[in-house]
């Protein structure tokens, strides 16, 4: 019984010391050597596929009320972050715009708090859900010189997009990226962006 008590005395002490060892010899970081996290699109995948389709206010649904409704489609956005710094950072938030070739289509956000630990990877994964009345909405307004100027329009946008982004024969980009890190009262916002399929 006395041994038992030892070795778990022992083996407690040892814990400890390795715990303070690490705390002395890890750095404190500065403005200074706070250096950038990189991050890298690993995936994308629709996670759910509901086909291509769009119903105008003036069909009458069998259950429940009329409305200018869209195809969904789930998009889940997986990126590898790696912390090159010898002491654990936060990341704090984490946002960039979609765009299937070169329209900006949606703008996501995940303020998930998540630690990196020195010189590790860890992966955060982004939902983003579009529909393709929403969708329409941002060829018809905001796109719409854009649109023109391609010599196609809104409705032909959609079904190539509804149809090609879930076999990655459409482009997918993800711009404009901002990335949100902190340790120790010191802040860094990386940018970053992708292609997928590269």
């Amino acid at each position: 019984m006395h041994k038992k008590s030892n070795i778990v005395t022992a083996i407690v002490v040892a814990a400890l010391g390795l715990f303070l060892f690490a705390c002395v010899t890890m750095p404190k970081p500065t403005k200074e050597n706070f250096k950038a996290p990189s991050i890298a699109l690993e995936s994308v995948a629709v996670t759910q596929y509901d086909g291509y389709w769009y119903f105008s206010k003036k069909i009458k649904p069998l259950k429940g009320e009329a409305g200018n409704y869209g195809a969904p489609l789930p998009m889940s956005f997986v990126f590898n972050i790696t912390n090159p710094n010898k002491y654990p950072v936060r990341l704090d938030d984490f946002r960039f715009t979609i765009a299937f070739e070169d329209f900006d289509v949606n703008m996501v956000q995940s303020t998930a708090t998540q630690w990196i630990p020195a010189g590790k990877t860890n992966q955060i994964a982004v939902p983003s859900m579009l529909t393709t009345r929403q969708t329409l909405l941002t060829l018809l307004v905001p796109n719409a010189l854009k649109v023109k100027a391609k010599g196609t329009n809104a409705w032909a946008l959609l079904e190539k997009w509804w149809k090609g982004v879930p076999n990655y024969s459409v482009p997918i980009f993800v711009k404009g990226g901002a990335a949100t890190f902190s340790a120790n009262g010191v802040e860094k916002v990386v940018p970053f962006s992708a292609r997928f399929p590269q």
